[in-house]
């Protein structure tokens, strides 16, 4: 990837600079109410795509179409009712965005809980979990069809820092054992890279021309930092996090850039890991990001895809390929 210019005044400056022209193509945005998938939305939006805002708040997500419509003029854009803690709504989802839509450019897996108490999704999952792997893991196998009809299309998922720091508790995903806050939303993160990869490689074995590709934005200020704290009613804890975005976190469009490569740019390779350039990848331009020997593993790829397969009783027609063709990829 091709080093990038120094930070624009806005994110719109970025994105009419270096996000190329998405005219005719369309863009799946989860989480597009608020925070990076916001900004995400914005920008492929302002560059010319149909976005659908794919959000669980339908009053949010109205705001969110406003607050787009308002910077950019002639945007198109849709909502689309989409809980990703719930399976069911999974379906619905895929069932109204197909008899809207005969193609899928873009599908950015960006909605997320953050480091929450213990809580199930509508399915009985563990809410991190659920809502951070198996949802977009669902969404993903329910509209995969229609993404690899289209070409050039892409799949992102959204990934953090904290991966590096997780492990998958094969015998015990959802942590009913040992729940910890931290612990788990780093395994959830960890999964959704193991996902991305895991995907490319069975795209690959399929002969498609789809990519599989996941970004992270650093330290960001987002909503994400107060759910722990407001869901455990923590005064101290949500000060904590709002005096910490605001002494040292990025631009909320800023965070977005990552994502924005990774969807967008030429130069992404099938695979890549997009995250800022800078120290520790916490704050800069966007780059190609470290990914952890946990998250590579061909083998933990399969079991994990192979879970997921299970617990949403969904399947995709994309080949697994043994763990030797997988090393020597």
């Amino acid at each position: 990837m091709a080093p990038l210019p120094p930070a624009m005044p806005d994110l719109l400056s970025w994105a009419t600079a270096h996000v190329p022209d998405q005219t005719g193509r369309v863009a799946v945005v989860t989480g597009a109410n608020s925070g990076i998938g916001l900004e995400t939305a914005r920008a492929l939006a302002h560059r010319g795509a149909h976005v659908v805002l794919a959000c669980r708040d339908l009053a949010k997500a109205a705001r969110a179409r406003e607050d787009i419509d308002g910077s950019v003029p002639g945007a198109s854009t849709e909502i689309l009712r989409l809980d990703l803690a719930d399976l069911d709504s999974v379906r619905r989802f895929t069932e109204a965005y197909v008899a809207k839509h005969d193609r899928l450019d873009l599908l950015i897996n960006n909605a997320g809980v953050m480091a929450i108490p213990k809580r199930k999704t509508a399915d009985g999952f563990e809410m991190q979990f659920g809502t951070n792997v198996l949802g977009p893991f669902a969404l993903t196998v329910c509209l995969l069809d229609l993404v690899r009809a289209t070409p050039g299309s892409r799949v992102v998922w959204l990934s953090s820092l904290a991966h590096r720091g997780g492990q998958i508790d094969f015998e015990d995903l959802m942590r009913e054992r040992d729940y910890g806050p931290w612990a788990v939303y780093r395994q959830s993160k960890l999964a959704d890279l193991v996902l991305a990869l895991e995907l490319q490689r069975r795209l690959d074995a399929a002969g498609s021309d789809t990519l599989s590709v996941a970004a992270h934005p650093g330290w960001t200020a987002t909503n994400l930092q107060f759910q722990g704290p407001q869901m455990s009613g923590s005064t101290v804890g949500e000060v904590l996090a709002r005096g910490f975005n605001a002494a040292f976190a990025m631009a909320t469009w800023k965070g977005a850039l990552p994502t924005l490569v990774a969807a967008t740019a030429s130069g992404v390779r099938p695979g890549d890991y997009v995250g800022p350039g800078g120290l520790g990848e916490v704050w800069g331009m966007p780059d190609r990001a470290t990914i952890s020997d946990r998250a590579k593993d061909p083998t933990t790829g399969r079991r994990l895809w192979e879970a997921c397969e299970r617990l949403t009783g969904l399947s995709a027609d994309v080949p697994c390929i043994s763990v030797e063709e997988a090393v020597t990829v």
